[in-house]
């Protein structure tokens, strides 16, 4: 029986229920996880992220078939969901943990989430100055269990 190749990808965009539920909806995502990354701290609780004291970021871990969706299609949609110019905030949500930030896992990764940071500048898209951070994947500590999939928990919640 062939093994269904699968690889990953991690965005920070913001608040990471929405985030969540943006890439939960493409097709040859298999499954997502919220949680922290970017940071000092082990294992680091919502509320220790949540004083800005951290350094990490809230966070999407995708495990994706690329079969059926592509690297890039998949930035598309992290391009989409946020706002890639405010630094350091999504709408009223202020602090480091909400940097705009993709973490990439393979060179491949990295130079495509160059190309399109890039792409997007020169687009004219955006008045102010994309202040996305392309970073090396660095170690990821999955939300509490209340965090996951809290849009489908809580179905008026907004980010």
């Amino acid at each position: 029986m062939d093994q269904k190749k699968i690889d990953k990808a991690m965005f920070g965009a913001g608040c990471f229920w929405g985030v969540q539920k943006a890439f939960d909806q493409v097709e040859g995502v298999i499954s997502t996880y919220v949680g922290y990354s970017g940071g000092q701290t082990k294992n680091p609780t919502y509320e220790e992220v949540c004083t800005d004291q951290t350094g990490h970021v809230e966070v999407v871990l995708i495990e994706y078939d690329p079969d059926q969706v592509s690297y890039d299609q998949l930035l598309k949609v992290f391009w989409k969901v946020h706002d890639p110019t405010t630094t350091n905030r999504q709408g009223p949500d202020v602090g480091r943990q909400y940097r705009s930030v993709i973490f990439y896992f393979t060179d491949r990764q990295k130079a495509a989430a160059e190309v399109a940071k890039d792409k997007l500048t020169r687009s004219g898209q955006y008045r102010d100055k994309i202040v996305t951070m392309i970073e090396p994947a660095g170690e990821f500590y999955k939300a509490e269990d209340y965090h996951q999939k809290y849009y489908l928990k809580n179905l008026h919640a907004t980010c």
